[in-house]
């Protein structure tokens, strides 16, 4: 009868496994958090695309507005666009911030920023 030493045992302890647990599971909630900005992000990109395809100011912010209506999205507007001309083609660019609040005074920030090109 051959008796194993504990030292040739292999596996993770209880305590390991519900660290790795809380670790996967913050984990999830902070994404489950972020994966909705970065859906409102391509929209933007998508919307700042679209509007692009305007030939004055006026017209690239009312595009925009009305993409804004159908995506439902609220970070930014027309009005927070930057509006440039490169040659003979309009750029669009737009830049603003999402903060996710995680617990206490801890916050997430993220910054987002694209253009039309």
């Amino acid at each position: 009868m051959r008796v194993q030493s504990r030292s040739k045992q292999r596996g993770i302890t209880f305590f390991g496994l519900v660290f790795v647990g809380v670790v996967l599971a913050v984990t999830g909630v902070v994404a489950a958090q972020v994966f909705p900005t970065f859906v409102e992000y391509q929209a933007i990109k998508k919307a700042a695309r679209k509007s692009a395809e305007g030939t004055s100011v006026v017209e690239v912010r009312a595009a925009f507005d009305r993409m804004q209506a159908i995506d439902d999205f609220k970070a930014i507007s027309g009005k927070d666009l930057e509006i440039t001309k490169e040659g003979d083609k309009v750029v669009v660019s737009f830049a603003y911030e999402r903060e996710i609040h995680l617990t206490g005074p801890a916050w997430l920030t993220l910054k987002y920023a694209g253009n039309s090109k």
